[in-house]
């Protein structure tokens, strides 16, 4: 067997959490592979809305493993809410639900680092999520970091080694704070996370292969936001492309099978960075209110623009998608135009390729213009119902990236998905 990758290919936000939770009873287990709990991944069944920022979204279907692995930072505190509000909506996920012990975790000292970095940077700020994602990263690559795995051996002393050295940079940025309530609340967290299974997750998850189960790699942000490929320094601190699936579960590039890119019939973006199609303007707006655009996590404005094909493809190609996923087609339903960037023109020159830097004073999307279908998609359960308008921008979007669209959302609900039939 092979582990298929399901990750977004845009800046994130592109529906990753309602389509792992379709694709779940296809797989023995959902793993999580990178990221945080800047992650809100919001699934919507059975009349319900749920919100997801450290548990795999395979957690709600049957009896999947779900595995947290090394590649993912866990906030105790956060964790622990979050399984508390699973648990009273009547979902009890202890039995399911394995942790790697390579896994970091996030200090109450990580946040506020967080924190004083971007009050630091003034008007250069990133648009962190403020979760301490990003210096947990740069303990680990430092080899600094805490793992889940030390709560086992010596915790306390390692824990107060590494909050003094965090102590020692928020008294040179000069940053106030009082850690007590929060630092209490932390050790609190850390008993609960005593209480679930955790694991040797390499071994886990090369065992569940040779067993020949089927396993489902959960990316978290979008393509776009990888440290090394993303439009950087705009960026998450994690690898989200499909080759992070492997240093982030330890399985082989061997072991990859199919890999599911998603993204939306249109593009957004939370907080700061590059955004070359952002509609500043009717559109932009309109797309926003009827796509709901707000994060699931932080509840900041998405900002909202045309389909992006130029990143795209960039993004298909770095991650060697097989299949793609269109979200939120129903957004665009009352459009009498869509437009698609295929190009962008720079310096008077245009080109296919996405370049070193993506800064909009430097770039002019080349947009082809394509007629909007008008229609409610909401109700359609069958691609055979599709108007042919948006067949046709199915059609258009598979020429220009070269992958077939297997799976079109066209509602929040897990029942509004439709696969598609393909020859």
């Amino acid at each position: 067997m092979k582990v298929d990758i399901l990750l977004g290919l845009q800046w994130g936000d592109e529906g990753k959490g309602k389509v792992v939770d379709v694709l779940t009873p296809r797989y023995d287990a959902v793993a999580r592979f990178q990221g945080g709990p800047n992650a809100g991944h919001t699934l919507e069944f059975d009349g319900h809305k749920y919100v997801l920022r450290s548990i795999p979204s395979g957690i709600f279907q049957g009896g999947t493993v779900n595995i947290i692995g090394n590649g993912v930072v866990i906030d105790p505190i956060l964790f622990k809410e979050e399984v508390e509000q699973l648990a009273a909506s009547g979902h009890d996920i202890a039995d399911k639900l394995r942790i790697s012990k390579k896994a970091h975790l996030i200090l109450p000292t990580h946040r506020l680092l967080d924190a004083a970095y971007e009050a630091a940077k003034g008007s250069e700020k990133i648009g962190t999520t403020g979760k301490g994602i990003g210096p947990t990263y740069t303990d680990k690559v430092s080899r600094n970091g805490l793992r889940i795995g030390d709560i086992a051996c010596n915790f306390k002393e390692k824990y107060e080694k590494l909050k003094a050295r965090h102590e020692q940079i928020l008294a040179s940025l000069h940053y106030e704070y009082d850690l007590r309530d929060l630092e209490a609340r932390w050790f609190d967290a850390i008993e609960f996370l005593k209480g679930f299974k955790i694991v040797d997750s390499e071994y886990l998850v090369n065992n569940l292969l040779r067993e020949e189960k089927s396993i489902l790699a959960e990316g978290a942000q979008g393509t776009m936001l990888d440290v090394d490929f993303g439009s950087y320094p705009f960026v998450t601190s994690s690898n989200t492309v499909c080759a992070g699936a492997c240093t982030g579960l330890g399985v082989s590039p061997h072991a990859i099978g199919e890999v599911y890119g998603i993204f939306k019939a249109y593009c957004t973006r939370v907080g700061s960075g590059p955004f070359p199609t952002e509609q500043i303007n009717a559109d932009g707006d309109k797309m926003c209110e009827i796509g709901h655009e707000f994060g699931a996590v932080t509840g900041r404005r998405r900002r909202c623009g045309w389909i992006d094909l130029v990143a795209l493809r960039y993004a298909v190609m770095i991650d060697g998608v097989t299949r793609l996923i269109m979200m939120k087609s129903d957004v665009l339903d009352t459009f009498d135009t869509i437009k698609a960037c295929v190009a962008y023109r720079i310096n008077g020159k245009e080109t296919n390729e996405l370049p070193f830097s993506i800064d909009e004073s430097n770039i002019e999307p080349v947009y082809v213009e394509l007629p909007g279908w008008k229609q409610c998609l909401t109700n359609v359960k069958r691609e055979e119902d599709f108007p042919q308008a948006f067949s046709d921008y199915i059609a258009f979007i598979e020429r220009q990236l070269g992958v077939p669209i297997t799976i079109v959302s066209v509602g929040p609900d897990r029942e509004q998905t439709i696969e598609r039939k393909l020859s």
